[in-house]
């Protein structure tokens, strides 16, 4: 179902092609910018440890580790300075119950601003404590209140249970804001990878189900497009972190036959809305080495030519989620700090009304 603003039919997007209009893969496929001299160690560490293309064969696997890498109650509350709780809520219509995990800072007494947080792991793995150590540097940084959302994975819940389940953990935050400490008016969602495509298309439901006011989005590397047809789409196959399969992996088993062709959602790929109109002020960011980067900067310059507001930062070397992955980079440092920033900003501007 689409709502008033969009269709479902495809978006402007690049097409790689040569000059007969005959895409050739040999002239992208291990052309890329250069990456980053800092990242180089790690990339070069993960041969023979994780697959450089994920399938459904590793997925297993891939949900293991990342179980067992989740940060323990204790790390979350960081000596006492953030307060943790989880609850089950209730997720998209007829499905089961989905968890989320609050951060706020100790002691709480008055309202503070809001982050709903959608986790990456490509539509695929992942839960509501993956990634969380970036949000929850909001929560003692910032003084926000983070609400981490658990979704259901695909395959074993295809489209559009991810997103329905996403917009039904931002509408019960919103709803439930006063019992949270939460002020309604200063309201962000922010995503990464998979999260981030989540956070777009949560927003887009807002805006057209006349749901809840979002003051802002934080789209990090976000997955967006289900076709795989722009130039930096074809320039990692087998190389570093999420690359072109891995991608088709994680859009297959969302969407199944369904993935590339004419009937899929745009809240399911953002990249498919035709109006990027009436959408809250957005930061949206990316590494110049990701399968992710070319949706990622058509999709600010479409905001932008619907007289959107959105910040786009395209770091030079990076790769897929590179921040998060190697926080002790330069250029990580930099890009936390410019997220930040704009976080910051943007809660200001939003308590100002």
């Amino acid at each position: 179902m689409t709502g008033p603003h969009q269709s479902s039919g495809p978006a402007d997007h690049v097409d790689p092609a040569n000059s007969d209009g005959v895409r050739d893969d040999r002239t992208l496929k291990d052309k890329h910018p250069p990456v980053d001299p800092e990242f180089e160690p790690f990339l070069r560490s993960l041969t023979g440890r994780i697959p450089a293309s994920i399938t459904q064969d590793h997925l297993a696997h891939l949900r293991t580790i990342g179980l067992s890498s989740a940060p323990t109650d204790e790390e979350l509350r960081r000596g006492g300075a953030i307060e943790i709780e989880e609850r089950q809520i209730p997720g998209r219509a007829g499905g089961s119950k989905i968890g989320v995990l609050i951060g706020r800072p100790a002691n709480l007494t008055a309202p503070a601003p809001g982050i709903v947080y959608f986790h990456g792991g490509g539509m695929i793995m992942g839960n509501n404590r993956t990634g969380i150590d970036g949000p929850f540097d909001l929560v003692a940084q910032l003084g926000v209140v983070v609400v981490s959302v658990e979704y259901g994975l695909a395959p074993e819940h295809p489209d559009p249970a991810p997103i329905e389940d996403c917009y039904a953990g931002l509408a019960w935050t919103a709803l439930h804001g006063d019992e949270l400490r939460i002020d309604a008016d200063c309201l962000l969602v922010l995503g990464a990878n998979a999260g981030g495509g989540l956070a777009a298309g949560a927003t887009l439901l807002a805006r057209d189900r006349d749901g809840p006011k979002v003051a802002g989005q934080v789209l990090m590397c976000p997955m967006l497009d289900d076709r795989n047809e722009t130039p930096s789409s074809f320039e990692l196959q087998g190389m570093g972190i999420w690359d072109r399969e891995s991608n088709i992996t994680g859009w297959t088993a969302l969407l199944g036959d369904k993935r590339g062709g004419p009937d899929v959602s745009p809240y399911a790929a953002p990249a498919r809305a035709t109006d990027l109109s009436g959408l809250p002020a957005t930061f949206i960011d990316v590494g110049s080495v990701d399968t992710l980067r070319d949706e990622v900067i058509d999709f600010a310059v479409r905001m932008w030519r619907a007289e959107g507001a959105a910040e786009l930062h395209v770091w030079p070397g990076g790769f897929h989620g590179f921040y998060d992955i190697v926080p002790d980079a330069s250029i990580s440092r930099m890009a936390h700090s410019v997220r930040i920033a704009w976080i910051r900003r943007q809660l200001d501007r939003a308590g100002q009304h």
